[in-house]
């Protein structure tokens, strides 16, 4: 008899680390190549900052939501030796059922105010180790001198088209897969964990580590993932405005 708790451990930490490898694989492969192509001084502007994020997350999604069930397919069918019936996009597994609601608004806001409280408190605690930088900068790629065209693609790049694609992958793809094969508050802990991780830096990871916290929440009250979205809207929207308007972080 298989040891089904080893079983859910190995298919968990699998799919994190299918996750984890496609979204930071496809920036690093398409920055090698547009590092052959293009120019830097295109490669280092808005507009290809803009470019070269868009292609990613399309990418990326590509390659969940495409590209790996087909492989999965194949791969039962060379192990059973005959045709099996083609895994479909389900929407309701990747909590976008229907349409986002009043109740989706209504609760983004308070999401999101429970965010900021979860990572000022995890924060705090990480203070106390010597390593930990909580002023770490982020480097996102853009200019905080940019012009006012080019900082309304930078805002619709980074508050409107990264937190919708980022959601649809973690909230969406991979813990839409986890919370129906293990309990629900570890799947929740490892998709955050995957999460904070992709961002490669402490600070930053602890707070959307928080965030994705609220989202998998959210998604589990509302049974949709829009209110997560709406969630990582505001909080990438507020830190765009901080960041690039007011100048304060």
């Amino acid at each position: 008899m298989k040891n089904t708790g080893w079983m859910k451990f190995l298919y968990t930490i699998s799919l994190c680390a299918w996750v984890f490898t496609v979204v930071l694989g496809v920036q690093f492969m398409l920055g090698v190549l547009a590092g052959y192509l293009l120019p830097t001084d295109l490669l280092t502007s808005t507009i290809g900052n803009a470019v070269f994020s868009v292609i990613s997350y399309a990418f990326a999604l590509f390659i969940l939501l495409w590209l790996t069930p087909r492989v999965i397919e194949k791969w039962k069918e060379k192990k059973e030796k005959e045709p099996i019936k083609p895994i479909k996009f389900n929407r309701e597994r990747m909590g976008l059922r229907g349409f986002p609601t009043w109740t989706d608004i209504g609760l983004a806001p308070i999401g999101y105010v429970v965010s900021v409280v979860l990572a000022t408190g995890l924060t705090a605690l990480f203070n106390f180790l010597p390593w930990f930088d909580a002023n770490e900068t982020q480097e996102l790629g853009y200019s905080i001198y940019m012009p006012g065209f080019e900082r309304g693609i930078a805002f619709i790049i980074l508050a409107i088209i990264a937190p919708i694609a980022e959601e649809l992958i973690f909230r969406g793809w991979l813990y839409g897969k986890l919370r129906i094969k293990i309990p629900k508050w570890i799947a929740i802990l490892a998709t955050s964990l995957v999460f904070g991780l992709i961002h490669l830096q402490w600070n930053v990871g602890i707070t959307v580590f928080c965030m994705s916290v609220v989202t998998c929440t959210l998604r589990e009250i509302t049974g949709t993932i829009y209110a997560g979205m709406l969630v990582h809207i505001i909080n990438n929207g507020v830190a765009f405005f901080l960041i690039y308007v007011v100048g304060v972080m």
